[in-house]
């Protein structure tokens, strides 16, 4: 293989990582293309391991299991940027792009594609991307993805896989976007009264995300689901319990309960303490996974979540044990109720901290030594559907 057509194979594997994982993966193939195929140094940070008033779960960049920070390369970027055109001039390779949907196209033409949506409701408007794998057929699932604390959608795609994950099930994937004007950390507003209730503030904004999907790219209605990290596991627990006619089942990764808090100092008491009180209970299904060894949202929060699912229904709980391929051990614990339906799925990842269990490096805040969070949730939603 010459130079230029060992080029074009990797830019066509950077395209391709810019539709199944976003552009933080893309630029790091790029970088691998034109080092000649090296692999740059990343940089490294100190944890500080605090929550910040304004962040609430203020997780730094800091990859959990190796102490990377799995960011992009901030220095230089012109420079690249040139670098690659030249490069891509030389060799005959068009640029890699998002992609917005042009006027008039069908879900079949954008089939493949990461788009970048905006939805608008009376609560406010949120940008998004939406993942439509090349397998996607109409009434396929839909899941809608919210990212944590300092995240974006192509970071928590990136850490968490779900895109790939997503072409082998024919799964639409959203990715909703916290604005910097309503959080300045990006993180989503769970701690906050006007942002905990159905058809009010973020949660609606959320739901309209996914009702706009179903509209537009005819997924399945029984088959649609929400999961989060931190945050954004804080989020999708409010979406479960207020939305349990659109959603049809839940995952929540070191997250807190709904109504775990109600301002700052309850959000910041309930962090390092676990929830002292909780809101409604969960009507759907859930998926729990929560690292044992995490110190910024104490793990009594996964089993606060949990309660609010078997809350007043008798359930009995079958324990396995077991151990990642890539290291952790982890303890499932599987709750049914007296007629042997499943409520729920807890995960305990043993010595992991605040991060998504079984995540890539290509993202923030993960774990890779952990079981593959993303597989398990997604095992989990397809074993279920809403009732009509």
């Amino acid at each position: 293989m010459n130079i230029n057509q060992q080029f074009l194979a990797q830019m066509q594997e950077a395209a391709q990582l810019l539709q199944t994982e976003g552009p933080m993966a893309a630029t790091a193939a790029i970088q691998r293309a034109l080092n000649g195929g090296a692999t740059p140094a990343a940089p490294h940070a100190t944890p500080s391991g605090k929550a910040q008033p304004d962040g609430l779960i203020d997780i730094n960049p800091v990859n959990a299991a190796s102490g990377e920070a799995p960011q992009p390369p901030r220095a230089g970027l012109s420079g690249l940027a040139q670098r690659l055109r030249a490069r891509m001039a030389r060799a005959g390779v068009q640029d890699v792009q998002d992609v917005q949907p042009g006027a008039g196209e069908s879900p079949e033409q954008l089939k493949g594609k990461f788009l970048s949506l905006t939805a608008s409701t009376t609560s406010g408007s949120r940008t998004y991307k939406l993942y439509v794998p090349a397998s996607y057929a109409p009434g396929g699932a839909l899941v809608v993805m919210l990212h944590g604390c300092k995240q974006h959608p192509d970071d928590f795609a990136a850490g968490t896989g779900m895109n790939a994950l997503a072409e082998e099930q024919g799964c639409l994937v959203a990715y909703p976007a916290q604005s910097k004007n309503a959080n300045g950390s990006n993180c989503w507003n769970w701690f906050q009264a006007s942002d905990q209730r159905r058809e009010r503030g973020e949660p609606a904004i959320i739901a309209a995300i996914a009702r706009d999907i179903l509209r537009d790219y005819q997924a399945d209605p029984a088959r649609v689901y929400v999961a989060g990290l931190s945050a954004g596991g804080a989020m999708a627990a409010i979406l479960a319990s207020e939305y349990p006619d659109l959603f049809a089942a839940a995952g929540i990764h070191s997250g807190l309960p709904t109504g775990a808090a109600h301002d700052v100092p309850s959000a910041f008491a309930a962090m390092q303490k676990g929830a002292m009180k909780a809101g409604r209970a969960a009507g759907i299904p859930l998926i729990v996974f929560h690292g044992d060894a995490d110190k910024t949202v104490h793990p009594r929060n996964g089993q606060a979540v949990l309660a609010q699912r078997t809350a007043g229904r008798a359930s009995a709980a079958t324990l396995e044990k077991g151990n990642a391929a890539n290291g952790r051990g982890y303890t499932r614990a599987i709750h049914r109720d007296g007629a042997g339906k499943l409520l729920a799925e807890h995960w305990t990842v043993h010595g992991s901290g605040h991060a998504w269990s079984g995540g890539s490096r290509r993202g923030s805040y993960t774990d890779p030594q952990g079981p593959d969070a993303s597989r398990e949730m997604l095992r989990f939603f397809l074993e279920h559907r809403k009732n009509a």
